[in-house]
């Protein structure tokens, strides 16, 4: 008798109480699947991960949503005055540093064995196996402490008599760390340093030794650098990389395609130093009223082979980091802006696809080849939208006839199917930081969304669709960028916040991103528009890098990949390689020994992009916390982006700078937070701080360093809910921590 296909109660039952991971294979074992049903085990566990119910682990392995391995390395971050010593795994990939895990050390006795008070110290890392311990997190049984290892951080030197502290500006370190007299570097009291320590060296007090003094804190280069430093970033070069990188050639025509007479152009941003992707189009012509169009991307593949020194280094980063004063770059300079570049009247090595549009702008085929290219000219998107508004500058006006009025009328039919398509069109405005010679903000100014930007972008997603399904074509497995439906959690969560906004979201229906544009629509001209367009923001899954194709929801695309980029992102450089494999396009392809890691390699580099995301972020934060620093009791407006019981957060002014308002100081009565209505309401009076909403503030405090800013909020509420949210009495603690907004710390907010 054949085994029943398993439920998904079966499955969390079956990972619940294995030992170890468990692999998709491990399944189809245990339940007997075979055949076809491999397909329906896939997508029921892709569902599952969806729906929050299981979490991908480490590797190809699935545990349980919100829980963490059997094994993992503690961080401690204290001891008990029991002498149980206390800290957080390392394997938490959630929010914040998860649940709290109590180490258990024993030792024996003669009635076998008894705890011990621990002779660990904060600081101390050891390897535990953990056992869920209901409400209050986890219990660890120390199996080895592991070694001390040497630790760089950046952060302020204090002067403190002969010697002083480190001031760490790193999330989740201590508060400072000791330098003895002699360290110092004789540095100066407020100086940022970089600083070692040895992480895990037993009791006492840690102490630090300066390694390299780096100036004044706000230094015109020093912000971002704070970000590299504090999310880890490698910023320098191996030797050997640089050398291959240095030493590299541009190849020969060989066998080639030769694109070298095709007008081809780069529209980037007026100050950019790299050029990755070229674009050309003309009437197709085999296709009435179709478009032929060429989409010629950098060749990195030729210049970084797999398992050289350049390309280690360049998954070792992942991508490029993008800060207001500098680039952080994938690919060392000599490529990144030199080789790899798509420069104007230079010859360069391409990758390149031709797509074949019909006249309702839909793709009906594309063709790969490695050519020799050699770009007409580099154009910026201003001198770009001049040449589609009729009105071409100086730059743009030789290009009309061979370049911009073709490529214009491709888009236009692009467009066309790309509406119909429906993708999700949340188009949140993007902050520009200009910076002054004296390397502070000058100004913040939102980048203004040009025809020339969608042109550039949709040729873009039609050259990586193209690759996606070339790769699928030649069952060539390959890394997807893929974004996953809204869960079922966060769609209820967004209902709930809707119905407070008399807008109704159906159960039931079939998700896809027109019902959010439609909801986007109806709001377009309200003054809640903000509020919702955040919370539909917040209901979307992060995209991520994967084998297994899941699709694209926001582009509404059942397959997608990208190609378009290998100068900065590696996910590109992977594509690339996985296409010359396929079509036999010469060397440089796709290597076996990369495919058996493909998992691990898109596991890594989505972990890179998020890192990115945040270092950038961070920059920015400090940037305008430096300015506000200066407007220390000014009012400004603001809006409420975020709502949580410690609080609001705001974007403040047209700067747009992330500000933190403590509950305690909104109101004179306790302000209960409501999670349906993303509101803080108070107990009393039932008046309301709701997401979305206008406010006059007042800067209290502003900390260049973390990059926090705190406000007071001077405008009272709008809104006066009628039925309380659903009351429940804060612990002690939560009663404090409204009480006491001097324990909110600033810049924690992520």
């Amino acid at each position: 008798m054949d085994t029943p296909f398993p439920l998904a109660e079966d499955i969390i039952a079956y990972i619940e109480n294995a030992d170890g991971k468990v692999t998709r294979r491990d399944l189809a074992n245990a339940f007997g699947i075979k055949g076809d049903d491999r397909v329906a085990l896939k997508t029921l566990l892709r569902e599952m991960v969806a729906r929050g119910m299981i979490a991908r682990g480490p590797g190809k392995g699935y545990e349980l949503a919100g829980q963490m391995p059997s094994v993992s390395i503690v961080r401690v971050t204290g001891v008990s005055e029991g002498g149980s010593a206390f800290g957080f795994a390392e394997a938490w990939r959630g929010d914040g540093d998860g649940p709290r895990v109590r180490l258990e050390d024993f030792q024996k006795s003669g009635r076998g064995k008894r705890s011990r008070p621990s002779s660990l110290a904060a600081g101390d890392r050891v390897l535990a196996r953990l056992r869920p311990a209901g409400d209050k997190g986890y219990r660890g049984q120390i199996i080895k402490k592991l070694e001390a290892t040497q630790r760089d951080f950046i952060g302020v030197f204090r002067r403190d008599g002969a010697g002083g502290y480190v001031e760490t500006v790193e999330k989740g370190r201590s508060d400072f760390i000791t330098v003895a007299s002699g360290d110092d570097k004789a540095a100066e009291d407020g100086e940022l340093v970089r600083a070692q320590y040895f992480e895990g060296r037993g009791r006492g007090p840690r102490s630090a030794k300066v390694a390299e003094r780096l100036g004044d804190v706000l230094g015109p280069r020093n912000v971002s650098l704070i970000a590299i430093y504090q999310h880890e970033i490698p910023n320098e070069f191996p030797a050997d990389a640089i050398r291959l990188a240095e030493t590299a050639t541009m190849p020969p025509l060989g066998e080639r395609e030769d694109l070298r007479h095709i007008p081809l152009i780069t529209i980037d941003p007026a100050d950019a130093r790299d050029h990755d992707d070229a674009i050309w189009a003309e009437p197709h012509p085999d296709i009435d009223g179709g478009f032929h169009a060429i989409v010629a991307i950098a060749d990195v593949a030729e210049f970084v082979r797999p398992g050289s020194a350049l390309d280690k280094e360049a998954r070792k980063r992942g991508n490029s980091c993008y800060f207001p004063d500098r680039v952080v770059p994938m690919l060392p300079e000599a490529l990144s802006n030199g080789l790899c570049s798509l420069k104007a009247q230079e010859d360069r090595a391409s990758l390149a696809v031709h797509l074949s549009f019909d006249d309702k702008g839909r793709l009906k085929n594309h063709r790969f080849t490695r050519a020799l290219i050699r770009v007409a000219a580099n154009i910026s998107y201003e001198d770009a939208q001049s040449g589609f508004d009729g009105a071409p500058t100086e730059a743009a006006a030789p290009l009309m006839e061979p370049a911009l009025r073709p490529l214009l009328d491709c888009y236009t039919a692009i467009a066309s199917a790309r509406d119909k398509r429906g993708p999700l069109e949340l188009d949140l405005p993007e902050k520009k930081v200009v910076l002054g010679a004296d390397g502070q903000v000058e100004d913040v100014r939102l980048r203004e969304r040009l025809t020339a930007h969608r042109v550039v972008e949709d040729m873009m997603i039609a050259a990586n669709v193209a690759a996606a399904e070339a790769l699928e074509k030649k069952a060539q497995p390959l890394i997807y960028r893929v974004h996953e439906e809204p869960s079922m959690d966060k769609m209820e969560n967004l209902r709930s916040f809707l119905d407070g906004f008399d807008y109704k979201l159906a159960r039931g229906q079939v998700i896809r991103p027109q019902v959010f544009n439609r909801v986007l629509d109806l709001a377009r001209d309200r003054e809640d528009m903000i509020g919702v367009s955040e919370m539909v923001l917040r209901t979307q899954m992060q995209a991520r890098y994967t084998p297994e194709n899941m699709g694209h929801f926001g582009l509404a695309l059942g397959r997608y990949a990208h190609f378009t980029s290998p100068i900065r992102r590696y996910a590109d450089l992977i594509v690339h390689r996985a296409l010359i494999q396929a079509y036999k396009l010469g060397e440089g392809g796709l290597e076996e020994w990369e495919l058996e890691r493909l998992d691990d390699t898109a596991e890594h580099i989505s972990m890179t992009e998020r890192r990115a995301m945040t270092a950038e972020r961070d920059s920015l934060d400090r940037y305008l916390a430096a300015f506000f620093a200066d407007h220390h009791g000014q009012h400004f407006d603001a809006r409420i982006t975020g709502v949580a019981k410690a609080g609001l957060f705001l974007r403040v002014g047209d700067m747009g700078a992330d500000a933190f308002a403590p509950a305690a100081r909104l109101s004179d009565e306790y302000m209960l937070y409501d999670e349906d209505r993303q509101a803080l309401v108070g107990e009393r009076s039932g008046w309301a701080y709701r997401l979305g909403d206008e406010v006059r503030v007042k800067i209290e405090e502003a900390a260049p360093v973390s990059g926090g800013v705190r406000v007071s909020v001077e405008t009272r509420p709008k809104h006066r809910f009628l039925e309380a949210p659903k009351r429940r009495r804060p612990r002690q603690s939560e009663g404090r921590r409204q009480g006491r907004p001097k324990n909110v710390r600033l810049g924690r907010r992520r």
